[in-house]
């Protein structure tokens, strides 16, 4: 994907998120998500935090002391104070415009709506599609960022001896036993969700599973 595709991906991605959001019910909003200690609220709060200058993320930092997923929880839990209209409101106000977090690019905007719209859908059992393509350039920046800096965000995944394919892309990593299935279910295992395991099958999946059950 060329930049403009991942803006335009990004664009889609909010309208979708911002779409769902509207349909759900006070009960919802409280329920939590797939990220352990966040409900949907704060994943969505979160959602709204995309495009912060040094500025602001200097005054996260001081106001939430800690490592970066301390700050990253506790801003969004701060944020997730405001009005559920306000919310929505905000993430669509985001539609349309190319600026992103300090420090990361586009692609990583991408990711983290991606996820993070499934980490909302997904326990509620609603339905948030992702596109394919998007899905596989976000499963290749995580495979190509492991252990490193960009990947502190994510829960570690032991993904080492496996090959990853896609069954609804032209996507493959890694070496080993075959892991296959929807990029979508891959996208949310390199991002350290095992809500897509069910979703995969192959040579390799067994003994994923097993090892993931003792991570």
């Amino acid at each position: 994907m060329n930049v403009d595709d991942i803006w335009n991906a990004i664009d889609e991605q909010r309208v979708r998120t911002a779409d769902l959001l509207e349909q759900l019910t006070d009960d919802e909003w409280s329920r939590p998500s797939l990220c352990e200690g966040w409900t949907v609220r704060d994943v969505a709060a979160h959602l709204t935090l995309q495009q912060l200058t040094v500025v602001d993320l200097v005054r996260m930092a001081l106001r939430h002391p800690g490592g970066v997923n301390t700050i990253i929880r506790e801003s969004s839990r701060h944020r997730a104070r405001q009005p559920t209209a306000e919310l929505i409101a905000d993430l669509r106000g985001m539609i349309g415009s190319r600026r992103h977090n300090v420090g990361i690019t586009p692609l990583e905007t991408m990711i983290d709506l991606l996820v993070h719209g499934q980490d909302i859908a997904i326990p509620l059992q609603r339905d948030l599609p992702m596109p394919p393509d998007a899905a596989a350039a976000g499963a290749s920046r995580l495979w190509s960022t492991r252990g490193t800096g960009k990947a502190r965000v994510f829960a570690d995944v032991p993904l080492d001896g496996f090959r990853l394919t896609a069954t609804d892309a032209e996507w493959s990593s890694g070496s080993g036993p075959e892991v296959r299935g929807p990029i979508s279910a891959i996208l949310l295992l390199l991002s350290g969700r095992r809500a897509g395991l069910s979703r995969l099958e192959g040579d390799g999946a067994g003994e994923l599973r097993r090892r993931l059950a003792h991570a």
